[in-house]
């Protein structure tokens, strides 16, 4: 496996915007909350780490990863002022086909959502095969995907504002 001796939150080969121009709302879903709150500290702390100002994000809590699109959704009608969203969730595999359902649906769903308004809407949900996976991508020895989200956010709201 390529990620099995890898922290892939090393941001040390690339350049990472400033934020201090730009307003996100991050989407976080309540379900496998151990997880999904560390995902979300590690965004959050990435953004205003770059610059982004605490008045400048917008943090909405949802039952679980499928109802991340929705969110999206909801904060880009409401909020015309948002440069992007950012989607955290984490979906582990189970014993039936719920999981492909509900992962292929968030993925698309996402970026349908990001498609239709024209602005970054990040997927920064995880899918793993069980819950030590999601621990270690989660701020343990693979990194932390939340703050890989974030930077993601960053990145494409300043395409989007250059080109």
């Amino acid at each position: 496996m390529a990620t099995q001796l890898k922290n892939l939150s090393d941001f040390s080969h690339t350049t990472v915007p400033n934020g201090g121009a730009f307003k996100f709302a991050i989407a976080v879903a309540e379900w496998n909350a151990e997880i999904t709150g560390s995902l979300y500290n590690g965004a959050l702390e990435t953004l205003l780490k770059h610059g982004v100002s605490a008045d400048n994000i917008l943090s909405v809590a949802v039952p679980g990863s499928f109802e991340l699109t929705a969110a999206a959704e909801i904060l880009l009608q409401k909020h015309k002022d948002l440069d992007g969203v950012i989607c955290l969730g984490c979906v582990i595999q189970g014993d039936t086909k719920h999981f492909d359902f509900i992962c292929d649906a968030v993925a698309n769903g996402i970026t349908q959502v990001g498609i239709k308004h024209a602005k970054p809407v990040i997927f920064g949900v995880l899918t793993t095969n069980d819950q030590q996976q999601a621990i270690d991508r989660a701020g343990g020895k693979h990194g932390n995907k939340g703050d890989e989200a974030a930077i993601t956010a960053l990145k494409m709201a300043e395409l989007a504002a250059t080109v």
